[in-house]
Protein backbone atom coordinates (compact mmCIF):
# COMPACT_ATOMS: atom_id res chain seq x y z
CA UNK A 1 0.00 0.00 0.00
CA UNK A 2 1.61 3.42 -0.61
CA UNK A 3 2.05 6.08 1.73
CA UNK A 4 -0.87 8.47 0.24
CA UNK A 5 -3.26 5.96 -0.17
CA UNK A 6 -2.64 4.71 4.00
CA UNK A 7 -2.78 8.49 4.85
CA UNK A 8 -6.17 8.46 3.51
CA UNK A 9 -7.53 5.66 4.95
CA UNK A 10 -5.86 6.55 8.13
CA UNK A 11 -7.38 10.26 7.82
CA UNK A 12 -10.91 9.43 6.98
CA UNK A 13 -11.97 7.74 10.36
CA UNK A 14 -10.17 10.86 11.77
CA UNK A 15 -12.32 13.04 10.06
CA UNK A 16 -15.77 11.31 10.80
CA UNK A 17 -14.60 11.31 14.44
CA UNK A 18 -14.11 15.24 14.16
CA UNK A 19 -16.70 16.53 12.00
CA UNK A 20 -19.01 14.31 14.47
CA UNK A 21 -17.89 15.65 17.65
CA UNK A 22 -18.40 18.98 15.75
CA UNK A 23 -21.65 18.56 14.59
CA UNK A 24 -23.14 17.13 17.79
CA UNK A 25 -21.32 20.04 20.34
CA UNK A 26 -22.92 22.72 17.30
CA UNK A 27 -26.18 21.13 17.87
CA UNK A 28 -26.18 22.19 21.59
CA UNK A 29 -24.51 25.68 20.94
CA UNK A 30 -25.99 26.84 17.91
CA UNK A 31 -29.91 27.00 20.92
CA UNK A 32 -28.11 29.53 22.66
CA UNK A 33 -27.76 32.49 19.79
CA UNK A 34 -30.35 34.35 18.96
CA UNK A 35 -32.52 37.72 19.92
CA UNK A 36 -32.15 36.05 23.52
CA UNK A 37 -28.78 34.95 23.99
CA UNK A 38 -28.31 32.20 26.68
CA UNK A 39 -25.38 30.61 28.16
CA UNK A 40 -24.52 27.25 27.04
CA UNK A 41 -25.17 25.88 30.83
CA UNK A 42 -28.78 27.62 30.64
CA UNK A 43 -29.37 24.99 27.02
CA UNK A 44 -28.07 22.39 28.69
CA UNK A 45 -30.03 22.12 31.67
CA UNK A 46 -33.15 22.72 29.64
CA UNK A 47 -32.22 19.50 27.32
CA UNK A 48 -31.31 17.41 29.51
CA UNK A 49 -34.13 18.22 31.79
CA UNK A 50 -36.76 17.70 28.30
CA UNK A 51 -34.54 14.44 27.75
CA UNK A 52 -34.42 12.86 31.10
CA UNK A 53 -38.17 14.03 31.94
CA UNK A 54 -36.80 15.86 34.73
CA UNK A 55 -38.10 19.03 36.15
CA UNK A 56 -38.33 22.59 34.05
CA UNK A 57 -35.97 25.35 36.28
CA UNK A 58 -37.28 28.25 34.14
CA UNK A 59 -40.64 28.28 31.85
CA UNK A 60 -39.72 30.92 29.75
CA UNK A 61 -36.05 29.18 29.06
CA UNK A 62 -37.36 26.18 28.14
CA UNK A 63 -39.61 27.81 25.51
CA UNK A 64 -37.23 29.51 23.45
CA UNK A 65 -34.87 26.64 23.93
CA UNK A 66 -36.88 23.48 23.60
CA UNK A 67 -39.97 24.62 21.10
CA UNK A 68 -38.23 27.43 19.24
CA UNK A 69 -34.58 26.61 18.28
CA UNK A 70 -33.49 22.89 18.62
CA UNK A 71 -36.44 22.47 16.16
CA UNK A 72 -34.91 25.12 14.15
CA UNK A 73 -31.16 23.49 14.55
CA UNK A 74 -32.45 19.87 13.77
CA UNK A 75 -33.97 21.66 10.36
CA UNK A 76 -31.06 22.96 9.49
CA UNK A 77 -29.10 19.92 10.20
CA UNK A 78 -31.15 18.04 8.03
CA UNK A 79 -31.96 20.96 5.33
CA UNK A 80 -27.87 20.87 5.07
CA UNK A 81 -27.44 17.21 5.18
CA UNK A 82 -29.97 16.80 2.09
CA UNK A 83 -28.53 19.99 0.13
CA UNK A 84 -25.20 18.40 0.56
CA UNK A 85 -25.91 14.98 -0.36
CA UNK A 86 -28.58 16.27 -3.83
CA UNK A 87 -25.08 18.03 -4.90
CA UNK A 88 -22.82 15.73 -4.68
CA UNK A 89 -25.39 13.42 -5.89
CA UNK A 90 -25.73 16.44 -8.85
CA UNK A 91 -22.06 16.38 -9.71
CA UNK A 92 -22.04 12.57 -10.29
CA UNK A 93 -25.13 12.11 -12.70
CA UNK A 94 -23.85 15.17 -14.84
CA UNK A 95 -20.25 14.91 -14.40
CA UNK A 96 -19.53 18.14 -13.47
CA UNK A 97 -17.85 19.96 -10.49
CA UNK A 98 -20.11 23.13 -10.92
CA UNK A 99 -23.49 21.06 -10.23
CA UNK A 100 -25.50 21.87 -7.60
CA UNK A 101 -28.86 20.68 -6.19
CA UNK A 102 -31.26 22.94 -8.16
CA UNK A 103 -29.61 22.69 -11.63
CA UNK A 104 -32.64 20.29 -12.63
CA UNK A 105 -34.77 23.28 -12.32
CA UNK A 106 -36.58 22.27 -9.02
CA UNK A 107 -35.90 25.53 -7.29
CA UNK A 108 -37.07 27.56 -9.77
CA UNK A 109 -40.46 25.25 -10.11
CA UNK A 110 -40.85 25.45 -6.40
CA UNK A 111 -40.76 29.57 -6.55
CA UNK A 112 -43.57 29.24 -8.96
CA UNK A 113 -45.55 27.29 -7.16
CA UNK A 114 -44.58 29.75 -3.75
CA UNK A 115 -44.86 33.04 -5.56
CA UNK A 116 -48.94 31.72 -6.98
CA UNK A 117 -49.75 30.88 -3.20
CA UNK A 118 -48.16 34.51 -1.68
CA UNK A 119 -49.27 36.39 -4.40
CA UNK A 120 -52.83 35.12 -4.97
CA UNK A 121 -53.44 34.70 -1.66
CA UNK A 122 -55.35 31.14 -2.40
CA UNK A 123 -55.53 28.53 0.42
CA UNK A 124 -54.54 30.90 3.26
CA UNK A 125 -56.80 29.48 5.62
CA UNK A 126 -54.87 26.19 5.56
CA UNK A 127 -51.35 28.33 7.43
CA UNK A 128 -48.01 27.36 7.12
CA UNK A 129 -48.34 24.09 4.92
CA UNK A 130 -49.95 26.07 1.98
CA UNK A 131 -46.80 27.74 1.29
CA UNK A 132 -44.82 24.40 1.66
CA UNK A 133 -47.24 22.77 -0.12
CA UNK A 134 -47.77 25.12 -3.57
CA UNK A 135 -43.68 24.97 -3.46
CA UNK A 136 -43.37 21.31 -3.64
CA UNK A 137 -46.14 20.74 -5.96
CA UNK A 138 -43.80 23.31 -8.35
CA UNK A 139 -40.78 21.76 -7.49
CA UNK A 140 -41.83 18.16 -8.04
CA UNK A 141 -43.84 19.51 -11.88
CA UNK A 142 -40.68 21.29 -12.77
CA UNK A 143 -38.65 17.79 -12.58
CA UNK A 144 -41.45 15.72 -14.34
CA UNK A 145 -40.88 18.55 -17.18
CA UNK A 146 -37.41 18.44 -17.33
CA UNK A 147 -37.71 14.77 -16.73
CA UNK A 148 -39.94 14.08 -19.72
CA UNK A 149 -38.55 16.70 -22.13
CA UNK A 150 -34.93 15.51 -21.62
CA UNK A 151 -36.16 11.88 -22.50
CA UNK A 152 -37.67 12.68 -25.54
CA UNK A 153 -34.77 14.13 -27.09
CA UNK A 154 -32.28 11.64 -26.38
CA UNK A 155 -32.43 10.59 -22.78
CA UNK A 156 -31.12 11.66 -19.42
CA UNK A 157 -27.45 12.12 -20.96
CA UNK A 158 -25.41 14.88 -18.11
CA UNK A 159 -25.21 17.18 -21.13
CA UNK A 160 -29.21 17.37 -22.18
CA UNK A 161 -30.12 17.36 -18.29
CA UNK A 162 -27.43 20.38 -17.95
CA UNK A 163 -28.69 21.74 -20.50
CA UNK A 164 -32.89 21.54 -19.87
CA UNK A 165 -32.82 22.16 -16.64
CA UNK A 166 -30.77 25.47 -17.22
CA UNK A 167 -33.52 26.45 -19.76
CA UNK A 168 -36.72 25.74 -17.45
CA UNK A 169 -35.25 27.12 -14.39
CA UNK A 170 -34.73 30.35 -16.32
CA UNK A 171 -38.58 30.11 -17.50
CA UNK A 172 -40.02 29.21 -14.42
CA UNK A 173 -38.03 32.07 -12.75
CA UNK A 174 -39.88 34.65 -15.43
CA UNK A 175 -43.28 33.26 -14.91
CA UNK A 176 -42.82 33.62 -10.64
CA UNK A 177 -41.47 37.20 -11.41
CA UNK A 178 -44.61 37.88 -13.73
CA UNK A 179 -46.62 36.41 -11.09
CA UNK A 180 -45.03 39.01 -8.52
CA UNK A 181 -45.39 41.92 -11.10
CA UNK A 182 -48.94 41.70 -11.63
CA UNK A 183 -49.63 40.90 -7.91
CA UNK A 184 -51.71 43.77 -6.29
CA UNK A 185 -49.69 43.11 -3.22
CA UNK A 186 -47.19 45.73 -2.16
CA UNK A 187 -45.74 43.28 0.32
CA UNK A 188 -45.94 40.25 -2.17
CA UNK A 189 -42.12 41.05 -3.85
CA UNK A 190 -40.66 41.08 -0.55
CA UNK A 191 -42.39 38.18 1.20
CA UNK A 192 -41.39 35.97 -2.38
CA UNK A 193 -37.74 37.79 -1.96
CA UNK A 194 -37.20 36.38 1.55
CA UNK A 195 -38.81 33.04 0.39
CA UNK A 196 -36.72 32.54 -2.26
CA UNK A 197 -33.10 33.14 -0.20
CA UNK A 198 -34.14 30.77 2.01
CA UNK A 199 -35.25 31.31 5.57
CA UNK A 200 -36.41 28.15 9.03
CA UNK A 201 -37.38 30.71 10.49
CA UNK A 202 -40.90 29.53 12.28
CA UNK A 203 -39.43 25.69 12.46
CA UNK A 204 -41.71 23.86 14.57
CA UNK A 205 -41.52 19.98 15.35
CA UNK A 206 -44.41 18.89 12.83
CA UNK A 207 -42.44 20.25 10.23
CA UNK A 208 -39.27 17.66 11.11
CA UNK A 209 -40.60 14.19 9.62
CA UNK A 210 -41.23 14.71 6.50
CA UNK A 211 -37.77 16.41 5.33
CA UNK A 212 -35.66 13.95 8.44
CA UNK A 213 -37.62 10.46 6.30
CA UNK A 214 -37.03 11.64 2.78
CA UNK A 215 -33.09 12.97 4.19
CA UNK A 216 -32.98 9.70 5.86
CA UNK A 217 -34.15 7.24 2.93
CA UNK A 218 -32.29 8.63 -0.19
CA UNK A 219 -29.30 8.49 1.79
CA UNK A 220 -29.55 4.79 2.70
CA UNK A 221 -30.82 4.08 -1.20
CA UNK A 222 -27.39 6.56 -2.38
CA UNK A 223 -24.66 4.40 0.09
CA UNK A 224 -26.83 1.48 -1.23
CA UNK A 225 -25.84 2.03 -4.66
CA UNK A 226 -22.55 3.66 -4.37
CA UNK A 227 -20.19 1.46 -5.74
CA UNK A 228 -22.33 1.92 -9.72
CA UNK A 229 -22.40 5.91 -8.32
CA UNK A 230 -18.37 5.21 -8.33
CA UNK A 231 -18.45 3.38 -11.67
CA UNK A 232 -21.22 6.26 -12.97
CA UNK A 233 -18.39 9.14 -12.09
CA UNK A 234 -16.03 7.92 -14.28
CA UNK A 235 -17.86 7.84 -17.15
CA UNK A 236 -21.04 6.34 -18.70
CA UNK A 237 -18.84 4.23 -21.03
CA UNK A 238 -16.45 3.06 -18.26
CA UNK A 239 -19.71 2.32 -16.19
CA UNK A 240 -21.43 0.05 -18.86
CA UNK A 241 -18.17 -2.23 -19.48
CA UNK A 242 -18.24 -2.97 -15.77
CA UNK A 243 -22.08 -4.23 -15.69
CA UNK A 244 -23.76 -0.83 -14.49
CA UNK A 245 -27.05 -0.25 -16.06
CA UNK A 246 -26.44 3.19 -16.32
CA UNK A 247 -29.78 4.24 -17.72
CA UNK A 248 -31.33 2.34 -14.60
CA UNK A 249 -28.87 4.54 -12.50
CA UNK A 250 -29.20 7.87 -13.67
CA UNK A 251 -32.69 7.63 -14.16
CA UNK A 252 -32.84 6.33 -10.58
CA UNK A 253 -30.71 9.15 -9.33
CA UNK A 254 -32.66 11.65 -11.31
CA UNK A 255 -35.74 10.74 -9.51
CA UNK A 256 -34.62 10.69 -5.85
CA UNK A 257 -32.86 14.17 -6.37
CA UNK A 258 -35.95 15.85 -7.59
CA UNK A 259 -37.73 14.09 -4.56
CA UNK A 260 -34.87 15.19 -2.17
CA UNK A 261 -34.56 18.82 -3.35
CA UNK A 262 -38.42 19.48 -3.65
CA UNK A 263 -39.21 18.43 -0.19
CA UNK A 264 -36.02 20.60 1.49
CA UNK A 265 -37.61 23.96 -1.11
CA UNK A 266 -40.27 23.02 0.29
CA UNK A 267 -39.94 23.90 3.79
CA UNK A 268 -36.89 26.13 3.54
CA UNK A 269 -36.85 28.12 0.29
CA UNK A 270 -33.74 28.26 -1.82
CA UNK A 271 -30.77 28.11 0.02
CA UNK A 272 -27.38 28.38 -2.56
CA UNK A 273 -23.57 27.34 -2.18
CA UNK A 274 -24.29 24.32 0.25
CA UNK A 275 -25.00 21.95 -2.37
CA UNK A 276 -21.88 22.94 -4.16
CA UNK A 277 -19.22 23.92 -1.85
CA UNK A 278 -20.12 21.48 0.61
CA UNK A 279 -19.34 18.04 -1.36
CA UNK A 280 -15.40 19.33 -3.11
CA UNK A 281 -15.12 19.75 0.98
CA UNK A 282 -16.16 16.42 1.81
CA UNK A 283 -14.16 15.13 -1.01
CA UNK A 284 -10.96 16.41 0.23
CA UNK A 285 -11.29 15.06 3.83
CA UNK A 286 -12.19 11.55 2.78
CA UNK A 287 -12.13 10.93 -1.19
CA UNK A 288 -14.36 10.74 -4.04
CA UNK A 289 -15.46 7.13 -2.99
CA UNK A 290 -19.59 7.66 -2.88
CA UNK A 291 -19.46 5.19 0.25
CA UNK A 292 -17.60 7.62 2.18
CA UNK A 293 -18.24 10.72 0.59
CA UNK A 294 -21.99 10.69 0.92
CA UNK A 295 -21.85 10.49 4.61
CA UNK A 296 -18.96 13.12 4.95
CA UNK A 297 -20.89 15.65 2.93
CA UNK A 298 -24.12 14.96 4.44
CA UNK A 299 -22.29 15.99 8.10
CA UNK A 300 -20.25 18.09 6.81
CA UNK A 301 -23.29 20.01 5.22
CA UNK A 302 -25.67 19.90 8.27
CA UNK A 303 -22.76 21.32 10.36
CA UNK A 304 -22.59 24.60 7.51
CA UNK A 305 -25.84 25.33 7.65
CA UNK A 306 -26.32 25.55 11.44
CA UNK A 307 -23.89 27.77 11.59
CA UNK A 308 -25.13 29.78 8.35
CA UNK A 309 -28.04 29.97 10.18
CA UNK A 310 -26.61 31.31 14.06
CA UNK A 311 -24.90 34.25 11.70
CA UNK A 312 -28.10 35.12 9.96
CA UNK A 313 -29.89 35.64 13.54
CA UNK A 314 -27.05 37.54 15.38
CA UNK A 315 -25.56 39.40 11.88
CA UNK A 316 -28.29 42.63 12.83
CA UNK A 317 -30.22 41.62 15.50
CA UNK A 318 -33.09 41.67 15.82
CA UNK A 319 -33.64 41.54 12.30
CA UNK A 320 -33.09 37.89 10.10
CA UNK A 321 -31.60 38.09 6.94
CA UNK A 322 -32.22 35.48 4.48
CA UNK A 323 -29.60 32.43 4.83
CA UNK A 324 -28.57 32.54 1.04
CA UNK A 325 -26.90 35.69 1.82
CA UNK A 326 -24.77 33.97 4.13
CA UNK A 327 -24.19 31.36 2.93
CA UNK A 328 -23.38 33.12 -0.63
CA UNK A 329 -20.66 34.86 1.33
CA UNK A 330 -19.28 32.05 2.97
CA UNK A 331 -19.47 29.91 0.06
CA UNK A 332 -17.92 31.44 -2.85
CA UNK A 333 -14.81 32.21 -1.19
CA UNK A 334 -14.16 29.20 0.25
CA UNK A 335 -15.19 26.88 -3.08
CA UNK A 336 -12.31 29.25 -5.02
CA UNK A 337 -9.88 28.28 -2.34
CA UNK A 338 -11.16 24.52 -2.04
CA UNK A 339 -10.78 24.30 -5.85
CA UNK A 340 -7.14 26.23 -6.08
CA UNK A 341 -6.13 23.45 -3.74
CA UNK A 342 -3.10 21.27 -5.94
CA UNK A 343 -4.19 18.51 -4.90
CA UNK A 344 -7.75 18.19 -5.43
CA UNK A 345 -9.31 16.07 -8.30
CA UNK A 346 -12.81 15.99 -8.90
CA UNK A 347 -13.77 12.66 -10.12
CA UNK A 348 -10.95 10.91 -8.55
CA UNK A 349 -9.75 9.94 -5.49
CA UNK A 350 -7.85 12.74 -4.83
Amino acid sequence: MDAPRGRRRLRAPLAFFLVTLALLASLVLSTAFGAEPLSPATVIDVLVGRVTGGPVADLAYDTIVWQLRVPRALLAALVGAGLALAGAGMQTLVRNPLADPYLLGVSSGASVGATAVITSGLFAGAGALTLSGGALIGALGAAVLVFVIATAQGGLTPLRLVLTGTVLGSAFSAVASYLVFRSSDPAAAQSVLFWLLGSLAGAEWYQLAIPAITVGAVAAAMLAGSGWLDALATGSDTAASVGVPVRAVRVGLFVLLAILVGVLVAVSGGIGFVGLVVPHAARLLVGARHRVLLPAAAMCGALFLLWVDVVTRILVPPTEIPLSVVSGLIGAPAFLVLLGRRRYRFGGEG
